[in-house]
């Protein structure tokens, strides 16, 4: 026998991947060991010369569910010594950290058939798992993963479970998790006095917080990455209350239902959707509503509903004993961060929970729900959390890393990104708007996390130009304090960088053409920018055209009021005076004229509080307004522009031929055109549904239109399609659809947000590309 040091990287810890070494070696006839390291998993094996292939070929065939092996590499030990009598599994070692954190995953076939056969000793346990399936990052406090370093160490486990979690040929060897009725975390219903309520005769505290769902009552659960509030999605009463308690007046709720069966009740899906909503990951995803209706507040002004299926074992026995869909919000009011403990649900949800459903499992880490949308043929991450992170990206080829780099990403959906050493970035998940003190306080521990989880000690501080995001502020002191390099990087060039990243364009690619399109974004020299086409790669950008720019009046009071966006577009049309005077009896004429109007003038002639702003994301706020929809105020970002969406989309179909009119003068694109149509046809009482769909389709045509003389005058190919505007789906099928009948390549987000959730993967790219200045050097 030959002696070989066999190391896989990758996510191969907490997986079962030692168990399936440990197996494929005993049925190879394969001696020696393995274990887990800081860089994954180490194999020394004594193989016969002619089984080295074999074996390696079944690791990569035989990988568990969860794993993802990123590479192997062999080495021949020099001195083999006496081959072992035995293949077995030894103690973890320490190093410095290079292995992937697994990310959560649903209820694997084996648990959930363990917890409904009343049979078996975890019968009804809510904390049933498996090395498949269950709690990975939101227990872990270090590497390795082994149970010391989790949330689990405060539960010793039972003789029974000791057996299982030590055999190699249980699917539990090594799980660390592990825990049955007799030894594991306890779950409990109280009141919001913290008394525990006993349950209803023969039943367990879950099916007792099931009938209260049923009676009305909203059910505050821990479950797998924080806490949540449950209603019955049936229910207006319950529905409303939990708007009114939580303070989230329009945003759609999530919701959980039992199985596909139920939720094609309330709405459709093909078979992508489907097998979404199965993955192991257990993401929320957006179907179109149809069938049955559920409570009018669920998702008003939306023509879709986000559905999860259950995806520990406390939600598949929680839904068994309902028969319509539950609510399944965060539990928190609106804007702060998810909680995540017992002490500050109590404390926090007292005023929205009528009773709690809690356990004595710590979660370490929040982990938001995962959304998922399908739009163009593919899946796409609108926000990206449980399930997903911190599973890594590899970088491409060229990105070659000396020094670890933390990029800090942007102010709303923020995330932030490590770039290590191994060539990998990390994209944490989730975190939020960081102007609610509480998520600012969340993102600050996360990073101290992220660097001690991945042994990461950044040399590199990446932020956006931005200099009043809370995120580049933070940024400009760490550096100061730690002596660390500080790069500012122009926030829709980093749109553009996460997109090529994700379809792994090298780092010496050609330039793309970048429509970059979303609320708002630090430009050049001062300017806010937001409708944007960039000629880029990763080492730098240039505005080759643009929307034209309006004042934002009242500076950042025109996010939340989309009537001032209207305003702004009239005013700046060179017959405003007519055009009011000729619509004077349409309502958004009325409306505007009780405004203070004179003032407003002022203050745009003036430029008063009113800095110009090419943004895309105004302009869908002024259309939506002018039709009536969100025109006084919105309650979270994109309110507008989501419902203009759902209002266009039944008319699409049929509106292609009746796009409005557009402009191009000097590279911008002015919408004066469409304005005279569109309120021509206001005046003509045309459904605002047909407005819209016409409007989406100017959008559309106008974009595809300019970026096709752009990429002819710059002999480009590929054209990048980011921002959070381009979630619109209407949008970016059109758009894309175009553009590919004009032979150009589009590429867009999908792994990874559109929105802002996907601007410190740009970041990083483009920070790690100035260290490469050769490669540009070689290009030009």
């Amino acid at each position: 026998m030959t002696a070989w040091r066999i190391r896989v990287n990758g996510t191969v810890q907490g997986v079962g991947f030692r168990p399936m070494v440990w197996r494929l070696a005993r049925d190879c006839g394969i001696r020696g060991r393995v274990w887990n390291d800081a860089a994954g998993v180490v194999i020394d094996a004594w193989i016969r010369e002619d089984g080295l292939d074999a074996f390696l070929q079944k690791l990569r065939r035989e990988t568990p569910p969860l794993a993802r092996i990123e590479d192997i590499s062999c080495t021949q030990l020099a001195s083999t010594g006496t081959a072992p009598d035995t293949f077995e599994i030894v103690e973890s070692g320490q190093g410095q950290v290079q292995t992937n954190v697994a990310a959560d995953a649903a209820t694997c076939p084996d648990c959930l058939a363990d917890i409904l056969d009343p049979a078996n000793r975890r019968y009804r346990y809510p904390f049933t798992n498996c090395t498949h399936c269950g709690p990975r990052l939101s227990i872990i406090r270090a590497i390795p993963y082994d149970r010391a370093n989790t949330s689990m160490a405060d539960f010793e486990m039972c003789p029974q479970c000791r057996a299982e979690y030590e055999d190699p040929s249980d699917r539990r060897f090594h799980a660390q998790p592990n825990a049955c009725p007799d030894c594991g975390p306890r779950l409990w219903l109280e009141d919001r006095q913290g008394n525990e309520l006993p349950p209803d005769s023969g039943r367990d505290a879950i099916a007792t917080a099931a009938r209260l769902i049923r009676e009305g009552w909203i059910i505050a659960i821990k479950g797998i990455g924080g806490i949540h509030l449950a209603c019955d999605a049936t229910c207006d009463t319950a529905v409303s209350r939990l708007r009114k308690r939580k303070h989230r007046y329009a945003k759609a709720l999530a919701l959980m239902a039992s199985d596909i069966a139920m939720i094609e009740r309330y709405a459709s899906m093909d078979a992508a959707e489907a097998e979404l909503l199965r993955d192991m990951a257990a993401p929320i995803v957006v179907l179109r509503a149809s069938g049955q209706q559920l409570a009018a507040d669920v998702a008003p002004g939306q023509n879709s509903l986000g559905f999860m299926l259950p995806y520990t074992p406390l939600h598949h026995l929680l839904m068994q004993e309902l028969d319509a869909p539950i609510v399944l919000t965060s539990g928190n009011r609106s804007e702060e961060p998810q909680a995540i403990s017992n002490a500050d649900a109590r404390l926090r949800l007292k005023d929205i929970a009528d009773a709690f459903l809690l356990h004595d499992r710590n979660i370490v880490n929040r982990l938001d729900d995962s959304v998922i949308r399908m739009a163009d043929g593919q899946s796409r991450m609108l926000r990206r959390a449980r399930g997903y992170a911190p599973e890594p990206i590899k970088l491409p080829r060229g990105f070659d890393i000396a020094e670890p780099i933390l990029a800090l990403g942007g102010e709303l959906k923020n995330t932030f990104c490590l770039a290590t050493s191994s060539g990998r970035a990390v994209l944490s998940q989730h975190i939020g708007n960081l102007e609610e003190p509480n998520t600012f306080a969340d993102f600050r521990r996360m990073l101290a996390l992220y660097q001690r989880l991945f042994g990461c000690s950044p040399r590199v501080i990446v932020i956006d130009r931005h200099p009043d995001y809370l995120s580049s502020q933070l940024g400009k002191r760490l550096a100061e304090e730690n002596g660390l390099e500080l790069v500012g990087v122009q926030h829709h060039h980093a749109h553009i960088a996460s997109c090529m990243v994700e379809h792994g364009r090298e780092l010496t690619s050609a330039r793309v053409l970048g429509i970059v399109l979303d609320g708002l974004g630090y430009g050049e020299n001062d300017e806010l920018w937001g409708g944007e086409f960039l000629l880029a790669d990763y080492f730098g950008s240039k505005r080759i055209a643009r929307f034209q720019p309006v004042p934002l009046l009242g500076g950042n009071k025109a996010t939340y009021e989309p009537w001032r966006n209207t305003l702004a577009h009239l005013l700046s049309l060179p017959d405003v005076q007519q055009l009011f005077e000729r619509h004077a009896d349409l309502p958004i004429i009325e409306y505007l004229n009780t405004r203070p109007l004179t003032v407003l003038q002022t203050m745009f002639d003036k430029r008063l509080n009113s800095p110009p702003a090419s943004s895309a994301g105004r302009l869908f706020d002024a259309v939506a307004a002018a039709l009536g929809i969100c025109r006084e105020a919105v309650h979270f970002e994109g309110q507008a522009a989501m419902e203009l969406e759902a209002v266009a989309a039944p008319q699409m179909p049929c509106q292609e031929r009746h796009a409005y009119p557009w402009s191009l003068e000097d590279n911008t694109l002015v919408w004066a055109p469409m304005w005279h149509a569109l309120l021509v046809d206001l005046q003509k009482d045309i459904s605002r549904a047909v407005i819209a769909a016409r409007f989406h389709h100017c959008l559309a045509n106008a974009l595809a239109h300019t970026a096709a003389g752009l990429c002819r005058e710059q002999r480009i190919h590929t054209v990048v399609l980011s921002g959070g505007v381009f979630q619109n789906r209407l949008l970016l099928e059109r758009t894309s659809l175009l553009l590919r009948e004009k032979q150009l390549e589009v590429l867009s987000p999908h792994q990874y947000p559109a929105n802002d959730g996907g601007l410190s993967l740009g970041q990083a790219a483009i920070a790690l590309a100035a260290r490469h200045a050769g490669s540009r050097a070689a290009l030009e």
